[in-house]
């Protein structure tokens, strides 16, 4: 095993591609007059403008020109960066989700512009609109490979309109170059577009892209050429203050407060490449509330980070190691903590400082540190939670990281045992992308230190993946010692050496109703060194899935599982339930079948079902997700989550549900009411979390949050709040 490793490890560190791709470019020309932001290119300086043309077909087709061209045009001067847009369409019958600030870009018509402004091809900064003139901004990393390098929880200054006419629209945009980080007296940026036309049914990129790529990905891009270098980024100091009234009652315990909060942020440019984020007693009470979820796993649960001050340059800290079964550092630790119940509670963040960014064009640096609140009523300590990180590009976009983490709690308590005194993590990561994007992968070897420890505290793995047109291959081996630990970090759990790899071919049917359908199997193992390498966990999992030409898909799996319990385990959840004993082994077969209907219509669904055995007993699931749209104004979405689970006596069977539907209206482009409403017998909870919001200066807000949860076991009260929450952003 431990040979296979270290195969894997020297290809990926030698491995290098230089596949040669045909480039495109255009002159941004610096201009010295002012341009009024109403989405009509009206001014005569356009005229003098060169663009970005020539869009291609990405969906259906990658191999035409877009039949719906788009055109872009680019002006500079010393503060502002003017981006003019004419979008070609069908007409004017644009499928638009809402009037909210950072949209969902997939099922509605908009156009999105990637800026890779220190030429690496691993990170770009994205700003979108669509036809209503609404704005979305965001991050990508990684080189955008996929999904957990996109985010659009990033939000930054800048002003964008739109203008809708019969047969195109019109959109301009005012970016401040202090919104962007780059290299003082840089000439070029790498650059591309893509467009989602709807009418049309049609996906198109500056760039040619094929469709084995991410539309977002960050390999196939031209350049941007500065008519003369880009000055000193004078990013002014933001401060972003808050005040907050909570009134909240505590019906478990009946103990009822009232409390007023003040904190804020403060965000400072160093140099053209760094940025220090402040914060001093944070609040995040107008965060949107995590999605409930129905656990019918042994292990925790991961939840994505929704909190602005961890967003910025979030990759830097939250890469490193593997995202499924060892990520030493997950920010969600943060501030959140366990009472003695058992219950998830906020665990109060007395401040911090953030520091991120560029070093230089090839060193990327981020220091993170944050204080914690005792509470010892939860017997939670107050702890110091440090990181730094360190990411040096090598060859043409692969990286080499080095990072230590420090959790430690600098007071004595009497519940405090002498183990959870500190933890600290320290590691090294090597993460491969080829030049053509052809390969990618990822080598880490990380050691855990904490009181008490016996040497078994090593995590390291590898992957490599391959993606072509016809085939996509991946690999991995994972390694986690039964003493490795990491309190700032997501560890699913210890003690494993895990193989994965997948095989994929993937066909391209010319003509007809499929766009593109494929064959995987995809077996994976798991064994236990501390057993002897028990085999302890094995899936074999094949399946067919395709895409249809009119954007709907279908999948069809099949799956064999064996798990191995040390531990008695309850898979219902059921409270008084007799477990299923431990030292047993089980296997179980299972069948599924998913479909998504095509989601630029008024109404669209998807709906997932499963069947079969289910450790000793049986199983029946049914995940769907229905929305419906009344454009612009309001958005409708219902998520219903069935498990039917029969085990044999003396086990317990259970029905489990989770029922969410939300409800998202936008009364203008600065006011918003959202609600959601989750029940989850599971968990015992009926959850209500309702939230105003009036935007009345740029990133400037008013919120109203009113939460309200209820047991629906008893159907009694338990926890009730509301929140007036301010902020500003103030530019100094």
């Amino acid at each position: 095993m431990h040979r296979i490793i270290y195969v894997i490890i020297f290809l990926l560190f030698t491995f290098r591609s230089f596949a040669q791709f045909p480039n495109k470019s255009f002159v941004v020309k610096h201009i010295s007059e002012s341009i009024v932001l109403d989405g009509v290119l009206d001014e005569p300086i356009w005229e003098t403008a060169e663009s970005a043309h020539g869009f291609w077909e990405y969906f259906p087709y990658d191999s035409i020109q877009a039949r719906q061209q788009s055109d872009i045009k680019m002006l500079y001067d010393d503060k502002n960066l003017y981006v003019g847009i004419r979008v070609n369409a069908e007409g004017r019958n644009y499928a638009i989700q809402t009037l909210q600030r950072d949209f969902r870009a997939g099922n509605s018509d908009n156009i999105s512009l990637l800026f890779d402004t220190f030429n690496d091809g691993n990170n770009a900064f994205l700003f979108g609109i669509n036809p209503y003139g609404v704005q979305r901004e965001g991050l990508v990393s990684g080189g955008g490979l996929d999904l957990r390098g996109f985010t659009i929880s990033w939000d930054v200054k800048w002003k964008g309109e739109s203008k809708i006419y019969d047969d195109h629209y019109t959109s301009e945009l005012i970016i401040p170059l202090t919104s962007f980080k780059f290299k003082e007296g840089v000439t070029k940026w790498r650059f591309n577009s893509y467009r989602f036309d709807t009418q049309s049914n049609e996906t198109s990129t500056w760039m040619k892209i094929p469709q084995n790529q991410n539309v977002f990905g960050l390999t196939f891009m031209g350049d941007m050429i500065f008519e003369k270098p880009l000055g000193k980024s004078r990013t002014p100091l933001a401060l972003i203050p808050y005040v907050n009234a909570l009134s909240e009652k505590n019906f478990e315990s009946s103990e009822a407060n009232n409390n007023f909060k003040v904190g804020g942020d403060a965000k400072i440019s160093i140099g053209n490449s760094m940025n220090l984020d402040v914060t001093v007693n944070p609040d995040f009470s107008q965060v949107e509330v995590d999605d409930q979820i129905t656990n019918l796993t042994r292990f925790e649960v991961s939840l994505p980070e929704k909190r602005q001050f961890f967003v910025d340059n979030s990759d830097l800290f939250a890469s490193f190691g593997d995202p499924r079964d060892g990520t030493p550092f997950f920010s969600r630790r943060i501030g959140i903590a366990t009472d003695t119940a058992g219950n998830t509670i906020e665990n109060k963040i007395l401040g911090g400082v953030r520091l991120s960014g560029k070093v230089n064009s090839k060193l990327r640096l981020g220091f993170l540190n944050l204080q914690t609140a005792e509470d010892v009523d939860n017997e939670i300590p107050s702890n110091n939670n440090t990181m730094l990180a360190l990411q040096q590009q090598v060859f043409s976009r692969s990286n080499i990281g080095l990072f230590f983490i420090n959790r430690e709690s600098f007071k004595d308590y009497d519940f405090l045992s002498s183990s959870d005194k500190y933890n600290r993590v320290a590691g090294i990561d090597y993460n491969l992308i080829s030049e053509d994007n052809l390969w990618n992968g990822k080598a880490y070897l990380h050691k855990s230190f904490q009181p008490e420890g016996d040497g078994k505290d090593l995590s390291a793995g590898a992957t490599v993946e391959y993606n072509s047109r016809k085939f996509n291959l991946r690999a991995k081996g994972v390694y986690l010692g039964e003493d490795f630990r990491s309190d700032l970090g997501y560890i699913r759990r210890t003690d494993i050496v895990k193989t994965f790899t997948s095989f994929q071919r993937v066909f391209w049917p010319v003509g007809g109703f499929i766009q593109t359908h494929s064959f995987e199997f995809a077996p994976v193992f798991i064994w236990s060194p501390a057993s002897d390498y028990l085999n302890t966990d094995y899936t074999l999992r094949g399946g067919w899935e395709a895409k249809f030409r009119d954007q709907s898909e279908i999948k069809l799996g099949v799956r064999r599982d064996y798990t191995y319990l040390f531990d008695t385990f309850d898979p219902t959840g059921t409270d008084g339930a007799v477990p299923l004993p431990a030292d047993v082994g089980y296997t179980y077969n299972s069948a599924e079948l998913g479909y998504q209907s095509d989601r630029r219509k008024i109404f669209a669904f998807e709906a997932t079902s499963n069947l079969g055995q289910f450790y000793n007993g049986d199983k029946f699931s049914l995940q769907g997700r229905m929305t419906m749209r009344f454009q612009p104004k309001a958005f409708l979405s219902l998520i219903v989550n069935y498990d039917q689970i029969n085990l044999p006596e003396p086990y317990s069977s259970a029905e489990i549900w989770l029922v969410s539907p939300k409800i998202d209206i936008t009364f203008t482009k600065s006011v918003f009411w959202s609600t959601l409403i989750q029940y989850s017998n599971q968990r015992d909870n009926f959850g209500v979390n309702s939230r105003l919001q009036w935007r009345f200066a740029p990133l400037s807000d008013l919120f109203l949050v009113y939460n309200d949860n209820y047991f629906v076991s008893q159907i009694a009260p338990r926890y009730r709040s509301i929140n007036l929450k301010l902020t500003y952003w103030l530019n100094i």
